[in-house]
């Protein structure tokens, strides 16, 4: 996944959303707008149509991040790049709450196409495959990339929607890591089988895809053996984290930044045992969110003058 910061374009901020755009998607674009021209009389259509991608992969992404924030979590930041778009969400750690901030994204492509679809039906009805025969191709294609988008999200390969959507059903049964681990499985045999389509068809673009979703899955397989490991553990009574609400596991499993030891944040009081640092915030390792310690339990004072941060040992 592309950083951030790194070769990317701020373009806009909306509703508190800022909007970045990969230096990469230029090469891409110019690519596919050049090869494409035959197609309509003048290569402006071209550069619509391809625009029209553009609107659609964003509006889709909006709705991952609006979704999110409407279940109480954070999102801020959308990327757009060549292999399609990222909502940096943060939904609760819930379920429910990740299957709407999943599920929302291929639910805007499905309402978009009866919008696009009555386009289309209109200038065929209207007879513009003859008067205005650029228009009528493009209200076609346009229609097409909406539908392909879709079919392709919702496919059930980790880390696509599809995959997601699957994981966020399996965690009502499974739990967080071991449908996290399932989801992951099943992207592995669906990655497999993409990779066969794109050798058969010949398509470098859809071989980068494909690698692009194996690494993914890798780190998400990765995760969820984090996350199965972690909870097996006993669990800490009178302390939960104030983001996703579980209890902190005990035993040596914060790192201090400044000695890097492993040492127990709540039984010292926020106090590295091995070189007496003071942290003000401590990460959960189930949501990853940051808290002071005063968060974690009612009555539980941060130390003042915390400067240093206590990380989860991996």
């Amino acid at each position: 996944m592309p950083g951030l910061r790194q070769g990317s374009i701020r373009l806009f901020r909306v509703a508190g959303i800022e909007v970045f755009l990969h230096w990469s998607w230029f090469l891409v674009a110019a690519f596919e707008i050049e090869s494409g021209t035959g197609r309509y009389s003048s290569p402006v259509w071209n550069v619509l149509e391809y625009l029209a991608l553009f609107v659609i992969v964003l509006l889709h992404e909006f709705g991952h991040a609006l979704a999110c924030r409407q279940v109480g979590g954070k999102a801020d930041r959308i990327m757009l790049w060549p292999l399609g778009g990222v909502a940096y969400v943060n939904p609760p750690q819930r379920p429910g709450a990740t299957l709407w901030s999943i599920a929302a994204g291929p639910l805007v492509n499905v309402a978009l196409l009866p919008l696009l679809f009555a386009l289309y039906l209109v200038a065929r009805l209207a007879g513009w495959n003859q008067s205005i025969p650029d228009f009528y191709h493009f209200a076609g294609a346009v229609m097409v990339v909406d539908l392909v988008l879709l079919v392709f999200n919702i496919l059930p390969v980790y880390p696509l929607d599809g995959g997601q959507i699957l994981r966020s059903l399996l965690w009502f049964m499974l739990g967080r890591g071991r449908s996290l681990a399932a989801a992951t499985v099943i992207g592995f045999v669906g990655i497999a089988g993409f990779v066969c389509y794109a050798l058969w068809t010949r398509s470098t673009w859809l071989l980068v895809m494909a690698g692009y979703m194996l690494i993914n899955c890798w780190s998400g397989l990765q995760g969820a053996r984090v996350l199965i490991r972690n909870e097996k553990l006993p669990r800490r009574t009178g302390f939960a984290c104030p983001s996703c609400r579980s209890a902190p596991p005990l035993g040596d499993h914060w790192r201090c930044e400044q000695c890097t030891q492993t040492f127990d944040t709540f039984a010292s009081g926020g106090i590295c045992t091995h070189c007496g640092a003071r942290f003000n915030s401590t990460m959960c390792g189930y949501c990853l969110e940051r808290s002071p310690m005063d968060k974690w339990a009612a009555g539980a004072c941060a130390t003042p003058g915390m400067e240093n941060r206590s990380i989860p040992a991996q």
